[in-house]
């Protein structure tokens, strides 16, 4: 009991004489701030790219692709392969039409409106059926492309993005001209980054004569998946993969998410060793700042751990108000940027926006009472075996 009362009033102790300090103080704050506020905002890039590819995923909607491709750019489906899907079990019906959307993916140049530099965008060709099977796809300003005209719709992340996308511009794509009559939301998913126009139209501009890419198919319920996928695995007249729409865009996501990880690694651990070598400058310089009054609470019968447990804290509390400092910087300067990055599976541009969620801030802030308790560490050893008549001894 006596060792928890000595614990309690030194912590309560040391805590009240903290504004004594705060330049020491303050930087030990800042420094790990600074660590946290790196932290949370290049993982927000991993966060937010993972978001933008899967937002919209649904366990109903499956990607039908040729078997080996990994990607639409590697795939091709023929318009029999495409009827085949049609008819299979499982598919959803709308008006007595199959909710089956064959889809073109070709890759178009665009400049950046932040550089001006070219980038690949992805231009998707739909049939009617691709707005019944998204449905999360809405016009917000403009109108549809028309069907059988030289027309396309932009993606609302695309049009932040790149440059020659807003409504009434004239694009210059394959061997066809094209206008700008439309801007699309779709919940903020990858589909934002695209530019949506004909796939009749689409087709001869390129010359993919009467092929596809894939075809996207929203299923009567999810558990109709490995029906479906068994009706069309079996049948010898296609050779064919079948994805959930969830899975295809959380393996799109993979390599992206891993090399910011890593990055997020290298550089916060090097930040973060860096802020170990502040709070122990910082913990340090108070204990020997506070030598005589140590000395002064060990002759009057303080124990060694108490000293040792009431530096800690005082380190990790100073490491938990740089941690939430960075935290919310980090909040508010990143939280909802846009960028675009690469895709990649199809080497095509993906708009998204920086996602600082709550467990990217809570990650942030127990490392910076990790890196607190690091940093406190040695100093509470040594003032807790701190001699007492050396340390009377000092000025």
């Amino acid at each position: 009991m006596k060792l928890i009362t000595q614990t309690i009033a030194l912590i309560g102790f040391n805590l009240r004489t903290l504004p004594a300090r705060a330049g020491s103080a303050a930087a030990a704050i800042f420094g790990i701030a600074g660590v946290v506020a790196v932290l949370v905002g290049v993982l927000s890039i991993g966060q937010g790219f993972r978001r933008t590819m899967t937002i919209a995923g649904s366990p109903d909607t499956v990607f039908v692709l040729r078997t080996g491709a990994d990607s639409e750019m590697a795939s091709i489906l023929s318009r029999d392969e495409a009827r085949i899907i049609a008819e299979a079990p499982g598919v959803a019906r709308a008006d007595g039409k199959a909710l089956v959307s064959p889809e073109l993916f070709v890759i178009v140049n665009l400049p950046k409106r932040s550089t001006g530099t070219d980038a690949n965008v992805p231009m998707r060709g739909v049939e009617p059926a691709a707005f019944g099977v998204r449905k999360e796809v809405k016009i917000v300003e403009g109108r549809p492309f028309a069907w059988g005209r030289n027309e396309v719709i932009v993606g609302k992340s695309a049009q932040l993005q790149f440059a020659g996308t807003d409504i009434g511009a004239k694009l210059e794509f394959g061997q066809n001209h094209w206008t700008v009559v439309g801007v699309f939301e779709s919940e903020g998913s990858i589909n934002e980054s695209e530019i949506w126009a004909d796939a009749a139209v689409l087709a001869p501009a390129y010359r993919r004569g009467s092929s596809y890419q894939n075809a996207v198919v929203k299923l009567a319920s999810p558990g109709s998946f490995q029906a479906f996928k068994d009706a069309l695995t079996s049948d010898p007249r296609v050779s064919l993969k079948i994805v959930r729409e969830t899975d295809y865009y959380a393996e799109q996501s993979k390599t992206l998410v891993m090399i910011v990880n890593f990055l997020a690694g290298i550089i916060t651990t090097l930040m973060g060793l860096g802020a170990i070598f502040g709070a122990l400058n910082t913990m340090y310089t108070a204990v020997a700042a506070r030598a005589r009054e140590i000395a002064t609470l060990e002759a009057i019968g303080f124990r060694g751990l108490p000293i040792l447990i009431s530096v800690l804290v005082e380190s990790m509390v100073l490491a938990l108000i740089g941690g939430a400092v960075g935290a919310v910087g980090a909040w508010i300067a990143f939280d909802g940027f846009r960028a675009a990055t690469l895709n990649w599976q199809t080497f095509s541009q993906v708009a998204f926006a920086f996602d600082v969620n709550a467990s990217l801030l809570v990650r942030g802030i127990v490392s910076a009472v990790v890196i607190g308790l690091i940093g406190g560490l040695f100093p509470a050893i040594r003032a807790s075996r701190l001699p007492v008549a050396v340390a009377l001894r000092e000025r």
